[in-house]
């Protein structure tokens, strides 16, 4: 299988996946659309062409540049086993995915994962279309796009949390502007919290706050996160992957400033960003987990987002980190594993790819990995925990062990624009809470378990 070597390589790749809707992919020419708002999954295909079987940690080396980790690595890197010991596995809750398009195979898709990685069936997966019926199935590039990020979020929320049943929710307009494709979000995130009310919600796409044609315009969107709060849902959100900057409305140049993405900076939503783990064969750490930033060995920016929001100002239970956030929301609250070079191994058949197993990093991954995390804390709980985001930053400042700090890495990058280099200065992990990390990442089986204590589960 041919290598994805060098930046123009990776970078077709990315374009292929993160192609906006509606706008060929293309450089600084490309026409933007002044009034819209790019929203595009936030994950990265790493191989060129799939894996028939399963691969191994050097066939992804050697073939995709990266490491790559199957679901019993990741379970037991968060020592998320003990749970699975005692019965805690989500059971009686429910995930919900949500994604342009979804994937016209992911039920067999799903099947094939558990099978070959030995996981139960869900109890029950349900697909819903709330905004409308989903176009027909072309396998273009937009659709590609979302069926690769569909199938790395159903895949792994189930990976970890293989007792929860799933929902996904598709949409039928692809989700590039947000006066556009926003809205079917809307009604399709409402119509589940109102219908089913499950234990979380897991969104894996983002737009730069800077891209909405106003504050208003997002004010207008937040009436599912309202919503699920009155419900006690858990609302998450992939922080972004350029680092600290993020893409402008044509969907192919950057900012050249600091920049964040909503929803990960609404304050009703929990932000999940991303980390580097170095794992052996069994899951044991052979290093402290690091900021995800691959943009040195990708030849682009492909590093977590974070920073400070220009549309929020801090929310209450920022409070103890006011010295870091200011007056602004700050992002992430938590990460977890997104890096290209250690990606996720999923299965994907829909047409458009070739039948097989893909490597796929990004802040996608991280959030139904969290989500997984979620659903487990609610079955121990006894009840839905809600808005997560008071619950954390309170076991932080409790120095709690289920939130592990992360203290080195940066999300700095640097890119080429315009005929011109740019670096865009993130901001480096240090203890406690930072704009790089959120509070750090976490140990499941203690997390789980400090999250019901604290909400009197």
């Amino acid at each position: 299988m041919p290598l994805v070597t060098g930046a123009a390589a990776l970078a077709s790749l990315v374009a292929l996946v993160t192609a906006p809707i509606g706008q060929a992919t293309g450089g600084p020419g490309a026409s933007p659309r002044p009034t819209a708002a790019l929203a595009r999954p936030l994950s990265t295909r790493l191989t060129a062409r799939p894996f028939a079987v399963v691969p191994s940690e050097s066939q992804c080396q050697a073939t995709a540049g990266s490491n790559c980790y199957a679901p019993a690595q990741i379970r037991t890197a968060y020592d998320m086993e003990p749970l699975y010991a005692a019965g805690d596995t989500g059971k009686g809750e429910t995930i919900v995915l949500v994604e342009s398009f979804g994937s016209p195979t992911i039920r067999s898709d799903l099947k094939t994962f558990d099978k070959k990685f030995g996981l139960p069936a869900p109890p029950s997966f349900t697909i819903v279309t709330p905004a409308g019926p989903i176009p027909a199935w072309t396998g273009n590039s937009a659709q590609v796009g979302w069926g690769i990020e569909t199938s790395l979020d159903v895949e792994w929320a189930h990976a970890m949390a293989p007792g929860a049943s799933l929902v996904l929710a598709e949409t039928p307009v692809n989700e590039t502007e947000g006066t556009v494709g926003f809205p079917q979000i809307v009604t399709a995130e409402r119509w589940v919290i109102g219908h089913l009310h499950p234990a979380v919600i897991s969104q894996s796409f983002g737009a730069t706050e800077e891209t909405f044609p106003s504050h208003a315009s997002i004010d207008n969107l937040r009436g599912a996160f309202e919503l699920a709060q009155q419900r006690h849902v858990t609302v998450l959100a992939a922080s972004g992957d350029e680092g600290a900057t993020s893409q402008k409305r044509n969907g192919v140049d950057l900012f050249l400033s600091r920049v964040v993405d909503w929803p990960s900076s609404d304050p009703l939503v929990t932000s999940v960003g991303g980390t580097h783990l170095d794992l052996d064969a069994s899951g044991t750490r052979l290093a402290p987990d690091t900021v995800w930033n691959d943009t040195a060995s990708s030849g682009q920016p492909a590093a977590s987002n974070g920073g400070l929001s220009t549309v929020f100002g801090r929310p209450k239970w920022q409070g103890g980190v006011e010295a870091v956030v200011g007056s602004h929301r700050g992002v992430p609250d938590i990460s977890m594993s997104a890096s290209d070079t250690a990606g996720a191994i999923v299965y994907a058949s829909f047409p458009g790819v070739s039948p097989g197993y893909e490597v796929v990093g990004g802040t996608s991954w991280a959030s139904p990995l969290f989500a997984g995390v979620v659903a487990i804390a609610d079955q121990v709980a006894g009840k839905h925990l809600g808005d997560l985001n008071p619950l954390l930053y309170e076991l932080e400042a409790k120095a709690s062990p289920g939130i592990v700090d992360v203290t080195s890495g940066d999300n700095t990058v640097n890119f080429f624009q315009d005929g011109a280099e740019h670096t865009v200065e993130g901001f480096t992990a240090t203890a406690g809470y930072d704009l790089a990390s959120g509070l750090g990442t976490v140990d499941g089986d203690k997390l789980v378990n400090e999250l019901a204590a604290l909400a009197g589960g």
